[in-house]
């Protein structure tokens, strides 16, 4: 096998998927795919035209996956995007797909990437994102499982926490994302809540719900995202606050805490305040640091920094966020908000702006560049 032959064909394959109507991204999870096939068939029988015969499986493979990404989109319409409360019925295949991907010759990281990819429907730079890694990094990882799992048996499936991992990925990115996929993800996780008494399974679905609850309230009209303070409290879902505060508890009581249960203990705070001023930060800062206990993520750190701001003032919760890296996403948002709160409204505006150049999503970009604007505007008068 000639890799350096693969590399220098990589490019041009590429350009020639997007030449015919595939979008960049989807063209690139195309080529990986028929990259990993030829390192499987060339040694065997290489092609008389190595670019030909890329450019071929590469096509067919984007055509494989536009024709399911359009059907599952057409099944998707069929349903209501909520999701029902209650027991579900009969398990279907889905989630015993999750299991089988999620297999332990891989590591969970490399578990999760696949089956995101596999049988999740998100494209190799949602999963990216959702890592915080480069589109490249991911596409590797995704590709190097793939040659793992190659020609393996399926019959041991992964553990538990590998599938609430991609479950929980899965229902961020449907969330907050450019595909729906969070009823999906809602659907699944209470499939497998009736299926193992887990508290980590109900504290995740009770998170879901939670969030969930809110969703209606989180954009307005025209798209722009609307800051959790701001939101309209009288529209959120009481049913699915009641139903995941009630999964919450009963969690809770087994004394088994875990990092989902602690995610869902800080959301049923958010959303047991009548108004966003009434909010109780002094427990939420106290269950921050049980999941900072519990994943040491310097993500969780960033976010109880803001929760410390609140709690005990500005300037607090900056100390808190001069002990992060500035390089971890939303760290110059949220450096601008406390700045903010403090006073310092030169320094917020700067800030802003930066953030906004740094912003993941267009929303979040128009965001934080309507909040850099505004406090430009009033620094003039």
């Amino acid at each position: 096998m000639n890799e350096a032959l693969l590399r220098s064909l990589t490019p041009s394959v590429l350009g020639i998927l997007v030449r015919r109507g595939a979008d960049f991204a989807a063209a690139e999870d195309a080529v990986q795919d028929a990259l990993v096939e030829a390192v499987r068939v060339w040694p065997e029988e290489r092609p008389r035209d190595p670019k030909g015969w890329l450019v071929t499986v590469a096509w067919r493979r984007f055509l494989d996956v536009t024709r399911a990404d359009a059907a599952r989109r057409r099944r998707e319409d069929l349903v209501d995007e909520e999701p029902a409360p209650g027991p579900v019925p009969a398990a279907d295949d889905t989630l015993q797909l999750y299991f089988l991907c999620a297999h332990p010759s891989l590591t969970p990281s490399s578990a999760v990437a696949l089956t995101l990819r596999a049988v999740g429907g998100l494209t190799t730079r949602q999963i990216a994102r959702a890592y915080l890694v480069p589109e490249a990094t991911m596409a590797q990882r995704i590709s190097r499982a793939k040659r793992t799992v190659s020609g393996v048996p399926f019959d041991q499936p992964g553990d538990v926490a590998t599938v609430l991992r991609i479950l929980y990925l899965v229902f961020n990115e449907g969330y907050s994302g450019d595909v729906d996929l969070a009823a999906e993800a809602i659907r699944l996780t209470r499939q497998l809540a009736g299926a193992i008494d887990h508290p980590e399974v109900a504290g995740l679905l009770a998170l879901m719900l939670l969030h969930h609850a809110r969703r209606a309230t989180r954009t307005a009209p025209d798209g722009s995202l609307v800051p959790l303070a701001e939101q309209d409290r009288s529209r959120w879902d009481t049913g699915a606050i009641t139903e995941g505060v009630g999964i919450l508890q009963a969690a809770l009581a087994r004394d088994r805490l875990g990092e989902f249960q602690a995610q869902a203990a800080i959301a049923a705070l958010h959303a047991d305040a009548p108004r966003a001023e009434e909010t109780d930060w002094v427990q939420i800062v106290e269950w921050y640091d049980e999941l900072a206990g519990l994943t040491d993520s310097p993500v969780v750190r960033l976010n109880r920094a803001v929760a410390v701001g609140e709690a005990d003032g500005p300037r607090a919760g900056l100390a808190e966020l001069a002990a992060l890296s500035d390089a971890l996403p939303r760290h110059t948002a949220v450096a601008a908000y406390l700045h903010e709160r403090d006073g310092d409204l030169p320094t917020a505006a700067r800030l802003y702006a930066e953030a906004a150049h740094k912003a993941p999503t267009l929303a979040e970009r128009d965001h934080l560049t309507r909040q850099a604007a505004r406090l430009n505007a009033g620094l003039r008068r």
